[in-house]
C-alpha cells in the first residue's frame, strides 16, 4: 500500500530526468559535475516520494556518496515540504530537522524553499516554523528554483517577486545567483557577463550566492577562481562570506571537499576549517528578535570579517577571539 501510495506520489510531483538535465549544454567535467548535483537532489527528493519513513528514507540518502549527499537531503527536505503543504498536521519537516536532517541543516532550509516555489506558495508564512536565523535560506532556495525551472523569466528578464518582501528578494537573489552558476556550466566570464545585465543594486547578493555554489557544487579549477577574483573584485567580501557558510555547512555534516578547500582558500583567504570558525564567530550574541533578520546580522558581520586583507593576521585574531 505505502509502496503504491509513493509510486502515485513520483508520478504525479516528481521531475524527469529530461527537466532535471535541461540545462546542461556540454560533456565537460563541469557539466558533467553540476548534473550530478542536480540528480543527487532529485534522488533524494524522489526517495522522499516514495517513501517519508525515516527508517527507510534515510538509509537511501546516506547510500549517496558523501561529497554529493547534502544535495540528497535537499532534495528530500523539498519532498517532505511538499508533503507538508499537503497534509500541513504531519510536520515531516520539523522532525527532519531535529532529527536525520539536523547535520545537512543548512541543505534543508534550502530544499524547504524550492518546494515552495514548486508547489507556487508564499514562502514568508511558512518559514516562521523554521530556524531563527538559517530560515532565510528557504529564500535562497526559492530563487534558485525559480531561476533553474524558470530561467527566461527571472534571469533574462529579470522580473522581480513583487510578492516577497525587500529582504527576502536579497535572498531570493543569492539563490539567483546560484542558478546562474549552473546555467552557465561554471563559465566564469558567462556568469559575470549574466550577472552585469542585472541592477547594480542586486549584484552584491548576486555574487554572494556564486560564492555559495562554487564553493559547495564546485565546477571550477584554480585558474578558473583566479578569473573570479578579478572579475567579481568589488564584490569578494560577498563571494568570501557565501564561501564560508558553506565551509561550516560541510563541516557540520562531515563532508569535506577539495573543491571547497579550494574556494576557502582562494575566496576566504583562509582554509576551510578557519573559514568555518569564522562563521562560528558571527553566530555568537546573535540576535534573533529584532527589527533586522538575524541572518541579514550574520552575513554583515561575515562581510565585515572578509574586507579585512588576508595578510592583516593580527586584525583576522582579533575578530576570531
Amino acid at each position: 500500500m505505502t509502496f503504491s501510495l509513493g509510486k502515485f506520489r513520483k508520478s504525479l510531483l516528481g521531475v524527469s530526468h529530461k527537466e532535471a538535465t535541461s540545462f546542461s549544454k556540454g560533456d565537460t567535467w563541469a557539466w558533467q559535475r553540476l548534473e550530478k548535483s542536480v540528480l543527487s537532489a532529485i534522488e533524494g527528493y524522489h526517495a522522499t516520494l516514495e517513501s517519508s519513513r525515516f527508517e527507510v528514507l534515510v538509509p537511501r540518502l546516506n547510500a549517496i556518496e558523501p561529497e554529493f549527499r547534502g544535495f540528497a537531503y535537499e532534495g528530500a527536505a523539498m519532498g517532505l515540504t511538499g508533503l507538508d503543504c499537503v497534509a500541513p498536521w504531519k510536520n515531516r519537516l520539523k522532525a527532519f530537522i531535529d532529527g536525520p536532517g539536523s547535520a545537512h541543516i543548512y541543505m534543508v532550509h534550502i530544499g524547504a524553499g524550492e518546494a515552495l516555489a514548486r508547489l507556487r506558495r508564499k514562502p514568508e508564512p511558512f518559514i516562521t516554523r523554521l530556524d531563527p536565523v538559517l530560515r532565510w535560506l528557504a529564500l535562497d532556495g526559492y530563487g534558485f528554483h525559480e531561476g533553474f525551472f524558470s530561467r527566461r523569466r527571472y534571469v533574462e528578464e529579470q522580473a522581480i517577486p513583487k510578492h516577497l518582501s525587500p529582504y527576502a528578494r536579497r535572498i531570493f537573489d543569492q539563490g539567483l545567483g546560484r542558478s546562474i552558476w549552473f546555467a552557465s556550466g561554471a563559465n566564469v566570464d558567462q556568469v559575470a557577463a549574466t550577472i552585469a545585465t542585472f541592477a547594480n543594486s542586486r549584484r552584491a547578493d548576486l555574487w554572494s550566492g556564486v560564492g555559495v555554489v562554487c564553493t559547495y557544487a564546485g565546477g571550477a579549477s584554480r585558474a578558473d577562481m583566479e578569473t573570479l577574483l578579478t572579475v567579481a573584485a568589488p564584490y569578494r567580501p560577498q563571494l568570501a562570506l557565501g564561501a564560508a557558510v558553506v565551509s561550516k555547512g560541510r563541516q557540520r555534516a562531515g563532508n569535506p571537499a577539495p573543491h571547497s578547500d579550494l574556494a576557502c582558500e582562494m575566496l576566504c583567504g583562509t582554509s576551510s576549517d578557519t573559514a568555518a570558525h569564522l562563521v562560528d564567530v558571527a553566530f555568537q550574541d546573535l540576535p534573533t528578535n529584532g527589527s533586522k533578520p538575524a541572518f541579514e546580522i550574520l552575513q554583515q558581520r561575515l562581510a565585515v570579517q572578509f574586507a579585512i586583507p588576508a595578510e592583516s593576521v593580527s586584525q583576522r585574531k582579533e575578530i576570531m577571539k
